[in-house]
């Protein structure tokens, strides 16, 4: 994507207002037909706009949801805060969960009552969805088609209407949503995980809360990368035969550069699920 034609001719207030960046971490190809697009710190509403228009334009999908984040450094882009497990299993930052935006930070702040033009940082999280198949790309909602207000609604409806699943919904939470664990572990990537196939993804082996919410309110088989690799060369185990684990790579070094297994992956096309 590329900037306005006239862009170089505006003042620079006008160029920030009007840049065109969008980070891979904000891009998710969440089903063959569905993309999910943050509104993050690092990509903009023009960028979001263009590709609307460029993915619709050419029929690569046919529904966009953008999910508008708080602009704070520690947020950065959205599979900091989510990434999706099983089409029926999310992993998530509970301050930005339906209870805790529900009670604790359903509030107003100051800065945001001072700032006509929305740029202060706010602790909101609001979601947008656009439908190819409309005039004017606004999604349609109806009591069978509500419009999702917090991620979990969006969440249900994605594993609803994009993979037809009827299974209950579960969501593991950052740090087992104790704080101070929470927001500790969602600073090392606890939610920015990669799921290799359904029900099998790699994360960081220093978010221990949110491995221990894995085992215990999922199941999950917890394993060390290097362990599950020597099974491989012993032969007593085959990728063909894991199934809801979750693999633990060393993060003494990732981490600090602030990167994750899905960001610093980014799959823009994955195989179909039957």
């Amino acid at each position: 994507m590329t900037d306005e034609e006239d862009f170089f001719l505006l003042d620079e207030e006008m160029r920030q207002a009007r840049i065109v960046t969008i980070e891979g971490g904000d891009v998710m190809m969440i089903a063959p037909r569905h993309l999910i697009v943050g509104f993050s710190v690092r990509t903009s509403p023009h960028a979001i706009n263009q590709l609307i228009n460029k993915l619709f334009d050419r029929a690569l999908v046919d529904t966009i949801s953008v999910i508008k984040i708080p602009r704070k450094r520690d947020y950065m882009h959205i599979d900091t805060l989510f990434t999706m497990v099983k089409r029926n299993v999310w992993v998530l930052y509970g301050p930005l969960s339906e209870l805790e935006l529900g009670t604790r930070y359903m509030r107003y702040y100051v800065h945001d009552i001072l700032d006509p033009d929305d740029k202060a940082v706010g602790e909101t999280l609001e979601i947008f969805q656009y439908d190819r198949h409309q005039a004017d790309y606004r999604m349609r909602y109806d009591e069978q088609n509500p419009q999702p207000r917090y991620l979990e609604d969006l969440f249900t409806q994605i594993c609803r209407r994009d993979f037809g699943c009827q299974e209950p919904m579960k969501f593991v939470y950052s740090g087992g949503d104790k704080f101070p664990y929470n927001e500790r572990e969602q600073w090392t990537d606890s939610c920015n995980l990669l799921a290799l196939k359904e029900g099998v993804v790699i994360g960081y082996d220093r978010n221990h809360k949110t491995a221990d919410s894995f085992e215990k309110d999922l199941g999950f088989n917890i394993v060390h990368a290097r362990d599950l690799l020597a099974a491989f060369d012993a032969e007593v185990s085959s990728p063909s035969q894991i199934s809801d684990t979750l693999i633990l790579l060393p993060s003494s070094e990732l981490s600090r550069a602030r990167g994750g297994s899905h960001c610093m992956s980014m799959p823009l096309w994955r195989e179909e699920i039957k």
